[in-house]
Parts: structure tokens; sequence; C-alpha cells
């Protein structure tokens, strides 16, 4: 069974950054969609930011953290990673690891039930 193991969540000051970490047990890491959904309390899971992980790495982000986040691979390590810059409040959410084997595209972004296997959550918590 595939696993994602994420960490790095905690409470940020508003302006502030964080980097989330998820690792996969997956035997072939390379060729997968991997990324990261959030969820606020009362609103609707949204796709952050994916990666194909293969050696382009084509990356997909959310135009609510366009220019603010950084999604990368450590293929060594099965890790993908996911850096937001300049938080704000509205980014407090669980941040959930995705994975699927499939190629990734903007739609992914938008459709969750595209991901077969997901982690735990880390809580992640902006105050201004």
């Amino acid at each position: 069974q595939v696993q994602l193991v994420e960490s790095g969540g905690g409470s940020v000051q508003a302006g502030g950054s964080l980097r989330l970490s998820c690792t996969t047990s997956k035997n072939t890491y390379s060729r997968n969609c991997m990324g990261w959904f959030r969820q606020a309390p009362g609103k609707e899971r949204e796709g952050v930011a994916i990666i194909y992980t293969t050696d382009t790495g084509i990356k997909y982000y959310a135009d609510s953290v366009q220019g603010r986040a950084t999604i990368s691979q450590d293929s060594a390590k099965s890790t993908v990673y996911l850096e937001i810059h300049s938080l704000i409040p509205e980014d407090t959410a669980k941040y959930y690891c995705v994975l699927d084997e499939t190629v990734c595209n903007r739609a992914h972004l938008s459709r969750s039930s595209s991901f077969a296997y997901w982690g735990q959550g880390t809580q992640v918590t902006v105050s201004s």
C-alpha cells in the first residue's frame, strides 16, 4: 500500500514562510503526479500545487499561491516539498499530500478525486 507521510506544518506569523515535506513509500517514485491540496474549515478542498515526478518536473500552481509557492522534489528521497512565502491568514488550512499514477495536467488541481492516494494531512495556521 502506498503511504504518504507529511511533515512541516505548524503556526506561522503572517508574512512568514513554511516548507512542507511529503515522502512516499511507493516503489516507483518516477512518473507520478504528486502535490498538495488544502482544506480550511467550512471550505472545499483546494488544489495548491502539483508536480510530475520526472527529471523535467512539470509544475502547476493554484492562482491563490502563484508567485508565493514553490513545489520541488528530491527523487533520491522520494520526497516532494512545498514552500510558501508571504503567508496570509487565508493560507490557514490542513494540507494534504496527494499522489496518482498519472501524468499531471492543470485540471488535476481542480479535481481532488483524481488522486488515489492521500496523506493524513498537516495543519498550517497563519496568524495576523
